[in-house]
């Protein structure tokens, strides 16, 4: 997506448009970005073949709404700013551990995952996976790092089921090293998965509701 693009995208946010369809004719974008009509009309139909929003056709005006395509768009343009002026190369997010429902595992133990694995984070990991609820105060942490771009797992097909691509981020709990690894499909919640070459439970005497702070690279 072209500087352009996420310029366009910005305004129709700042107008409102991350929650609800708004307003916006193509010569009111146009005058906001400094183009003509007809360009910001073209910026709207790249933006509606890209996926980044939705629109309704309205009597005088259109109503435009940014999608969740759009959203992470802006999501990743944020998290660069935030890189820049504050946070620097390390983003620490704080949550309790929690039981998972053994999918970690599942995914873990899968050798076309754990050979990426290797390569990609240096280690082979422990089978299963670290569940920690991230804190309400820590989610658009959470949700700034699922749209950053990580160390990349390719996913594959195996049995007749597709296996996603999986994004990875080297980490540290207490000074062990570890990686925050995220689904590509994934959708936004609050639990973040952790692996490790260690049973991180046992190595650190983890247990559920305990709280901690994970320092993640980006």
């Amino acid at each position: 997506m072209k500087h352009v693009h996420i310029e366009a995208l910005k305004q129709i946010a700042l107008r409102g448009g991350c929650s609800g369809h708004v307003p916006i004719s193509s010569k009111e974008l146009g005058e906001t970005l400094g183009i003509s009509q007809q360009s910001a009309s073209m910026r709207i139909l790249e933006l509606l073949k890209a996926g980044a929003i939705t629109r309704e056709l309205g009597a005088r005006k259109q109503m435009v709404k940014l999608t969740r395509t759009g959203i992470d768009l802006l999501r990743r343009e944020y998290s660069h700013y935030q890189r820049i002026f504050s946070l620097g190369n390390r983003l620490a997010i704080r949550g309790t551990i929690v039981t998972g429902l053994g999918e970690g595992k599942y995914y873990v133990n899968h050798k076309e995952y754990a050979t990426q694995f290797v390569k990609k984070l240096g280690f082979r990991p422990y089978e299963g996976t670290l569940n920690v609820k991230v804190s309400a105060g820590e989610l658009e942490k959470l949700n700034n790092l699922q749209s950053m771009d990580g160390a990349m797992v390719r996913g594959f097909k195996k049995g007749g089921r597709s296996f996603g691509d999986v994004k990875c981020f080297i980490s540290e709990i207490k000074n062990l090293e570890c990686a925050v690894i995220i689904p590509t499909r994934t959708h936004y919640d609050d639990i973040m998965e952790v692996i490790s070459r260690f049973n991180l439970r046992r190595t650190l005497g983890l247990k559920d509701g305990d709280y901690i702070e994970i320092s993640v690279n980006i």
